[in-house]
């Protein structure tokens, strides 16, 4: 286990995070989502004045779903703030819904060093999933 991301997904975190629209709180965030099969899909904040955002993960959830990928391997967050930012509670369910309880949530520094490591799970205990809804 290394505990530090690839050199090339940092830079286009690093790139989205700069590219975010944050007028407003000055918070920038960019997330990659990672699927199974090795495809990644980078996102960044979106501020608008009535201060309903798209948050970082939300916009790569986004971006994975126009390319007609499904399933959530890893997700890796890189913010602007000194401490880890986890994904917001909205973002938490959204993850689980392509991902599930093991889907590893990775929040790092700008020096790409793994700050914290997460189990989904773990982040969204008791999540509200597919297998709650009754088909019939």
């Amino acid at each position: 286990m290394t505990d530090r991301i690839d050199p090339e997904l940092l830079e286009a975190l690093r790139t989205a995070r700069d590219r975010a629209y944050a007028p407003y709180s000055k918070f920038r965030v960019a997330a990659a989502i990672e699927t199974a099969d090795g495809c990644s899909f980078i996102g960044c904040n979106v501020e608008t004045l009535h201060y309903k955002s798209v948050c970082a993960e939300a916009s790569a959830i986004s971006a994975m779903i126009g390319a007609g990928e499904r399933r959530i391997g890893r997700v890796v967050v890189l913010s602007s703030g000194d401490k880890p930012c986890p994904p917001c509670g909205d973002c938490r369910q959204r993850l689980f819904e392509f991902g599930g309880p093991e889907t590893e949530v990775l929040l790092i520094d700008d020096e790409g060093r793994i700050r914290t490591r997460h189990a989904l799970g773990d982040l969204l205990p008791a999540a509200f999933g597919p297998d709650q809804l009754d088909p019939g």
